[in-house]
C-alpha cells in the first residue's frame, strides 16, 4: 500500500521550515493531513528535543503547534478561495499554554481546527497529546502574504 502524502509533502516538496519543511533533515519535518474538519499529525521526539530529564523543550512544543496549525489554515483558505494549491501563509501571533509537562518518548498527536475564517486569515484552535494526555493547546492567527512578502514564494 502507497504512503499516503501529507499537506507538506503534496504543496512543499521543497520546503525548508525547520518544522514542517520536507526537505530539512535537521527539522522536526511534521506531516499534516486532513481528517474531516480538522488536520492532524502524529510525532515522535528524540532525545535531543528534551528540555531536562524525560521532558519534551517547550520551544519544540512551540515548533509543532505553530506548524501544525498553519497547514490547518492554508488549507482552509485554499478550499474557501477554490484554489488547487494553497497561498503561502504566515504567522501573525499564537499563544502556546503548557497544560502539563510532555514526556518526550511518549506518543505525540496534533490536532487543529479552523474556528474562524476570513478572506486572507484563519485562527485556529489546536492541542498536542502525549499518549491520549492534553499536554498543550494554541490559539493562532495566521495570513496568506502578497508579492513582495519574504515567504511568498517559499511553498
Amino acid at each position: 500500500m502507497p504512503k499516503m502524502k501529507s499537506l507538506q509533502e503534496i504543496y512543499a516538496p521543497n520546503g525548508i521550515c525547520f518544522g514542517c519543511g520536507v526537505t530539512n533533515s535537521q527539522g522536526l519535518q511534521i506531516r499534516s493531513f486532513v481528517r474531516g474538519d480538522q488536520v492532524v499529525a502524529s510525532w515522535k521526539a528524540r532525545a535531543h528535543h528534551q528540555a531536562f530529564p524525560g521532558m519534551l523543550n517547550g520551544g519544540i512544543i512551540g515548533a509543532l503547534l505553530d506548524c501544525h496549525s498553519n497547514w490547518a489554515a492554508a488549507h482552509a483558505l485554499m478550499k474557501k478561495h477554490g484554489k488547487e494549491a494553497p497561498d503561502c501563509t504566515v504567522t501573525a501571533e499564537y499563544t502556546i499554554k503548557l497544560v502539563q509537562p510532555t514526556p518526550w518518548q511518549a506518543g505525540l498527536d496534533l490536532t487543529a481546527r479552523v474556528v474562524r475564517l476570513g478572506s486572507r486569515s484563519a485562527t485556529v484552535e489546536a492541542q498536542l497529546t502525549a499518549d491520549g494526555q492534553l499536554c498543550a493547546t494554541c490559539t493562532g492567527i495566521f495570513v496568506s502574504v502578497q508579492e513582495g512578502h519574504p515567504a511568498y514564494h517559499r511553498w
